[in-house]
């Protein structure tokens, strides 16, 4: 895979986001960057991130590309590195560690999902690496990088197969 940036690549900045021409303030993880991910170490990893998926809350939100996926009632996502399922999306009931996907908050109302650690995750390098709205400008994530509701609307649909997120 090429370490060249192309014009589909989203790359972090200092100053945020930079994908196709325009820069979006964004948040990463209260760990900082990191070259050696853990779970539960709260760093965005760094490297090229294949982005692998779209989610979105039906019922507050219009698709926002054709082949993004509906968040249902019983999605979860594993964070249990002990279970086989790890870092999988999983349904309810799950009796192992797992985050909701379909949250009380915004803040997952869309979620852009890249492949760290995914398909074939490694136990205890770090689950769920996604793009998802922020709780406020500045506010770190557990990991993730986030964004305003505005800028995650406004960059989902220009997101293509071929989108990586790159963090140098």
């Amino acid at each position: 895979m090429s370490h060249r940036a192309s014009p589909w690549d989203m790359v972090l900045t200092p100053t945020g986001l930079r994908f196709r021409g325009d820069k979006y303030p964004c948040s990463i993880g209260k760990g900082g960057l990191s070259l050696r991910k853990k779970e539960g170490d709260g760093a965005t990893p760094r490297g090229i991130h294949r982005i692998v998926g779209m989610l979105y809350r039906p019922d507050r939100i219009p698709p926002p590309t054709d082949w993004a996926l509906p968040i249902g009632r019983g999605d979860l996502w594993s964070d249990d590195p002990t279970h086989e399922d790890y870092n999988m999306m999983v349904r309810a009931p799950y009796l192992y560690s797992h985050e909701k996907l379909r949250r009380a908050d915004p803040l997952y109302d869309l979620v852009i999902l890249t492949d760290w650690n995914w398909p074939y995750a490694v136990k205890g390098r770090g689950s769920a690496i996604f793009m998802h709205q922020w709780r406020r400008p500045g506010y770190p994530t557990e990991g993730c990088i986030a964004l305003s509701r505005a800028d995650l609307h406004r960059l989902a649909p220009k997101i293509e197969h071929r989108t990586r997120l790159i963090v140098p």
